[in-house]
């Protein structure tokens, strides 16, 4: 069943024409205008917006030429460019379609029409408005993250060392079209070094499109990545483009690419070697120019010397490596993150917490955050919220457990079967000082598994 039309305003001086239109399209569209006379269309699209216009081509002072509606079509596109007009004459022949459409039209159709083409070519022309939306929404999101990042790095918090090393590499590397390989544990901020990354770049003016490939099931990672034609398979209602399609001449951040299973990373591969797509039920093969940015909190490196990622598409998207810092590399950047994130809590939950006390700092910074910046802020966030004083001392942090020591017992005062899986969990983590695939051999998980719990418990 076809979506339902939308607003649709009909220009034609036949009174018996515009009837028969209403009559007809008001069981498909949300609201039918009908108007005879074309001298109110400047009153009409200053007064309101319509998904469709028909105009016809022909009014009584030009009856055959469809020179008055060249004109009012000229008038709309002015006013609206991305206007959607049909055009319509009893008159018309080939050479004055394609002049209707070299002039902005959308398509064209003749008197008398039959009901169910001209029902199909509104349905078309309302999936092109469609379009035009969507790509007006992505270029102001594109424009807002340009305006966003006016000032280098603004989101990313830090006068350390180590993160003051990675702000010199994406200086160096942005410029470039190299591909980026972005590492780090959960939480460290991977996306957002990807951000700055494209907001200092060529390219800062077209889009940066993010996938979660760790998100992407097998059966849709086609789909969803390269498109699909209409048909192609049961739900493929209609056309649709994909991610690298999407992104063409703008940067592609492929995040969790080490949660890829080997035939999908052949795949991806396969893609990046030809720089071309092909759609799901397509034999048209379209060429690509993105900026490639991926990022992992997987050791990608056992990962190839285990055979369970592919060490040419390795190759393939680390020109450039950028190794994140785990909070606990950077203990000096805590006290201007804390105070961030106090700032932006204390206005989301109207509170009025002044400060953080330099025994909660120093509690803060011997603490190992497993979960990395990630943890702090969540920890920050329900401080505010629990707290009655305007200060945060160490008591409102009571819930963040110290690192043990290798040899410790667990302690725990609950029976709650995830509360004890969390504890034994971030103190595996803490022992093995965040290396994952350690912590995870000792309880007994995969990898996989043990990032699913992390996320679970917020660590």
């Amino acid at each position: 069943m076809e979506k339902q039309l939308g607003k649709i305003l009909i220009i034609d001086d036949d009174e018996d024409v515009l009837l028969a239109a209403k009559m007809l399209l008001k069981k498909h569209a949300k609201e039918v205008l009908i108007e005879k006379n074309p001298k109110k269309i400047p009153f009409l699209l200053n007064n309101d917006t319509y998904d469709l216009i028909l105009l016809d081509m022909n009014f009584s002072k030009d009856i055959t030429s469809g020179k008055e509606g060249f004109y009012w079509l000229e008038q709309i596109l002015d006013k609206d460019p991305q206007a959607v007009v049909i055009l319509i004459t009893a008159f018309g022949d080939v050479e004055m379609a394609v002049k209707a459409l070299k002039a902005g039209a959308t398509d064209f159709v003749l008197k008398p029409w039959q009901n169910e083409k001209l029902i199909a070519t509104l349905n078309s022309a309302a999936k092109l408005k469609e379009s035009y939306k969507e790509v007006t929404q992505l270029k102001q999101t594109s424009k807002q993250l340009q305006e966003d990042s006016n000032l280098a790095f603004k989101n990313i918090i830090g006068e350390s060392n180590a993160i003051k090393d990675v702000f010199k590499i994406i200086d160096k590397v942005a410029a470039t079209d190299a591909n980026v390989l972005i590492l780090g544990e959960n939480g460290t901020g991977k996306e957002l070094i990807a951000r700055a990354i494209h907001q200092k770049s060529l390219r800062k003016e077209k889009v940066f499109i993010g996938v979660d490939m760790g998100a992407i099931t097998e059966t849709l990672f086609e789909s969803e990545l390269f498109g699909h034609k209409k048909g192609a398979f049961t739900d493929a209602k209609e056309d649709r483009a994909g991610r690298f399609e999407i992104a063409n001449n703008g940067t592609l951040f492929l995040d969790e690419i080490g949660n890829l299973s080997l035939p999908l990373q052949s795949k991806l591969l396969t893609a990046l070697q030809k720089r071309e797509v092909t759609r799901i039920g397509s034999n048209k093969a379209m060429p690509i120019d993105i900026r490639l940015i991926c990022a992992t909190n997987m050791p990608i490196y056992d990962m190839v010397a285990e055979n369970t990622f592919r060490q040419d598409l390795v190759y393939r998207v680390n020109t450039v490596e950028i190794h994140l810092p785990p909070l606990r590399d950077r203990l000096s950047d805590i006290p201007l993150l804390a105070n961030h994130f106090l700032k932006l809590y204390n206005q989301k939950y109207r509170k009025n917490v002044s400060k953080i006390s330099a025994a909660t700092i120093k509690k803060l910074q011997q603490y190992s955050w497993p979960g990395n910046i990630r943890e702090l802020q969540h920890a920050l966030e329900r401080a505010i919220i629990m707290t009655d004083n305007e200060t945060l001392e160490p008591d409102d942090f009571f819930f963040l457990s110290q690192k043990p020591d290798s040899g410790s017992t667990m302690e725990t005062d609950s029976y709650n079967l995830d509360e004890v899986e969390k504890t034994v969990i971030q103190r595996a983590v803490n022992k093995h000082n965040g290396n994952i695939s350690k912590a995870a051999k000792e309880l007994g998980l995969t990898r996989a598994s043990l990032y699913r719990r992390l996320e679970k418990y917020g660590l």
